[in-house]
């Protein structure tokens, strides 16, 4: 328990968040969001995401840009299950009202499917609850959930004599952090907007909605942040009156205002339960362990990155290309040709062959992922089977030519990126298995501009007989530049085919995890066995971290 404020005043009314305070619901409230975001692009909201420039925090912006490129929540997210739908909304479309209406209405949608998958927060909620009751302060339940979902919810949990109003999302025109939402709960049982009223909440707009309504902040804890980190996420008049880790803690808080006696209707000691365990803080997400930190790298003369997924974004007209010619595997001779699920890599491997197999398309989860390229898919396919690989590229070409044209930058100030690394000496070139045709059309359309100018030497897929995994593309770049394959030349690339075709031609390998994999994900798509033996030098998770790798080797090349 921390008190932020001293003056701290004791409540006669605690309103509640629902999700995350009193309920946990993060199942079914992932579940639905999963189902939600790749809908994005049908809503209309993808051009309404926020720039990254304009988000609020890093991590905000970082979340835009993954579910701009992936249309999934960042795996932190899903890992640590500790911020809410609104918090997300408010994080990737600002101030812009209409398309948090348009997502929260999609996002209820998915909940339907979803919801009754509920159970308190922790242990002893009710208890507490009574016990307030007891004090003779008022309990309502302020949320920017619907009172579909809420009354459902409440009956499950066998809750619904417990408070004294309730507001809903139904009974508001604007969401959180407008203040209107606690505006309506405090008439609702008669009580003026000062800090004698608490809004107890697990998110960042909660406590910026407290605020905007003039009511004392509280945040509650219950998914184990750093204080310090909860600081940071306000300005210092702005941050919560207290941070509270559990329900106890909230009554430790209580009995600590419970003087002079007759402030509440009861002591707290006479009412107070006897104490229940704080909730568990979530498992901390397993990170990549080749991180730049630990990394022992020669200093790079030369670097090649691939193009689409690593320095630009093509996602949508490469699914949609995919998703075209599958059907024609039957016609093209290529089902037969397919690989066993028995011989698969891996069990997600097996399952991608079999759904293909079957239903001739994607599998649902690799389309919801939208984590790995047409070249990987095409491998994972056809293995070994080089004449198979080519007649499924040439059939994507066809199909890609209806849906190329778009490009954008995979980060904010790539370009700036290449051009620091050519003042720092450095020769920069591209590996990509697009054909030209493609390629060269995206160089010049990218960022309107075009980045032509900063390159040294690009290699496409068909300037060579065989594409990645085999090195030849590679070895290509290094000859136009007049420069041997060495580890001194980096290949950055985010694909398991663009490690293989890197260490196949003696280069350093850069896994650029714009995906956010985890740890144990990694290790299973690059386990170093016999068969498959190949893996990155490095892992780094963003252009920042890679940009700190270039300039942190120290080590030059045997000259």
């Amino acid at each position: 328990m921390t008190v932020e404020n001293r003056d701290l005043l004791a409540p006669h009314t605690l309103l509640f968040d629902w999700h995350g305070t009193l309920a946990d619901t993060h199942d079914a409230m992932f579940s639905a969001m999963e189902e939600m975001l790749p809908q994005l692009e049908d809503l209309g909201l993808v051009e309404r995401l926020l720039p990254e420039a304009d988000c609020a925090t890093s991590d905000d912006a970082r979340l835009v840009r993954y579910i701009r490129i992936f249309r999934r929540l960042h795996p932190r997210i899903l890992a640590e299950r500790r911020v809410s739908r609104t918090d997300i909304f408010n994080a990737i479309f600002g101030d812009d009202r209409e398309a948090k209406r348009i997502a929260h209405e999609a996002y209820n949608a998915c909940y339907r499917r979803h919801f009754g998958e509920v159970k308190p927060y922790q242990q002893g909620v009710r208890a507490y609850l009574e016990a307030i009751g007891k004090l003779g302060i008022r309990r309502v339940i302020a949320t920017n959930r619907s009172r579909e979902f809420l009354e459902k919810e409440m009956a499950l949990l066998g809750w619904d004599d417990l408070f004294d109003a309730i507001v809903c999302a139904d009974d508001l025109t604007r969401y959180k952090p407008d203040p209107e939402m606690i505006l309506r709960a405090v008439e609702k049982v008669g009580v003026a907007p000062d800090r004698h009223v608490w809004y107890v909440g697990d998110g960042k707009t909660d406590m910026v909605t407290a605020n905007n309504a003039g009511v004392a902040p509280v945040f509650f804890n219950g998914s184990g942040w750093e204080d310090d980190k909860i600081r940071s996420w306000f300005r210092k008049p702005a941050r919560p009156e207290a941070i509270l880790h559990s329900f106890e803690e909230l009554m430790g808080t209580l009995a600590g205002l419970d003087h002079p006696p007759g402030e509440f209707a009861a002591r707290v000691a006479e009412v107070r339960p006897e104490p229940y365990p704080a909730p568990k803080p979530p498992e901390p997400r397993q990170e990549a362990d080749w991180h730049p930190a630990v990394a022992k790298l020669i200093r790079p003369r030369v670097i090649l990155f691939d193009w689409h997924a690593t320095l630009v974004d093509t996602l949508d007209a490469m699914y949609h290309a995919v998703d075209d010619m599958l059907p024609e595997f039957d016609s093209l001779g290529l089902t037969e040709r397919m690989m066993t699920p028995e011989d698969s890599k891996t069990p997600e491997d097996a399952r991608l062959v079999a759904y293909v197999r079957e239903f001739a398309r994607l599998h649902p989860k690799v389309r919801a992922d939208r984590k790995i390229s047409r070249t990987d898919i095409f491998e994972v396919l056809f293995g070994e089977d080089q004449a198979a690989k080519k007649v499924a590229h040439e059939a994507f070409n066809r199909h890609y030519r209806t849906h190329y044209g778009e490009v954008k930058s995979f980060e904010p100030k790539v370009s700036q990126m290449l051009a620091s690394l050519r003042n720092l000496g450095i020769q920069v070139g591209v590996i990509t298995n697009r054909d030209s045709e493609f390629f060269q059309h995206e160089l010049d359309c990218v960022e309107d501009t075009g980045w032509r100018h900063l390159f040294d030497t690009t290699v496409c897929g068909d300037d060579v007989e065989h594409r990645k995994p085999h090195p030849d593309q590679l070895l290509l770049a290094a000859e136009k530049l007049h420069y041997p394959a060495d580890p001194s030349v980096w290949y950055v690339g985010d694909s398991t085919t663009d490690i293989i075709a890197a260490k196949t031609a003696g280069m350093t390998a850069v896994f650029f995890n714009g995906a956010q994999w985890d740890l144990p994900w990694l290790e299973k798509i690059f386990p170093g066995t016999h068969r498959h033996p190949h893996k990155p030098d490095v892992v780094v998770n963003d252009f920042s971290e890679f940009w700190a790798l270039v300039l942190a080797c120290e080590v030059g090349p045997a000259g």
